[in-house]
């Protein structure tokens, strides 16, 4: 069984169209350095041309990995009647306290092709991710982590801005 990927609407888009430039642009741009290459001669000792093959790997290599994505994705729509966030789930922007640090930090919770960890924005597969979901205000979270056993607890929900 292949892995599901959960994509919000923006995401589902951005992949079709990266989709796209890659099978389009992308590829012409390659085959054109490859044919550059060989221009230059003898093949086995022309590093321009091992540069232009593996940049084609490359290339074929995340063609291959967006189809499968989008092949296996579930894109995630929210109802119009859920405006209202007292849990957390996918698409949710909370505000937790850190008890260790006493400091409060935002996150958004978001499908794992979206997550960037640094900027706010982490996985609903991640530790993390998951010990917030289906929680609600009030609710405290223990998050078990490399550094130990990590204390948050849930000070807002609400829906995030897209």
């Amino acid at each position: 069984m292949a892995k599901e990927y959960k994509l919000s609407p923006e995401r589902f888009e951005q992949l079709k169209e990266e989709l796209n430039y890659l099978k389009t642009v992308r590829e012409k741009e390659v085959a054109d350095q490859i044919k550059e290459a060989r221009s230059f001669g003898d093949l086995s000792e022309n590093s321009e041309y091992d540069e232009a093959k593996n940049e084609q790997g490359k290339l074929y290599s995340r063609i291959a990995e967006v189809e499968n994505i989008l092949a296996n994705c579930v894109v995630l729509e929210e109802a119009e009647d859920e405006g209202d966030h007292t849990m957390v789930r996918l698409g949710s922007r909370i505000k937790v306290l850190d008890h260790e640090f006493d400091e409060e930090e935002e996150y958004e919770v978001v499908g794992s092709q979206e997550a960037d960890p640094m900027n706010g924005r982490i996985s609903e597969d991640s530790p993390f991710g998951r010990a917030l979901l289906g929680r609600s205000v009030g609710d405290e979270v223990e998050v078990e982590a490399p550094a130990g056993m990590l204390r948050y607890r849930i000070l807002n929900i609400e829906k995030a801005e897209r």
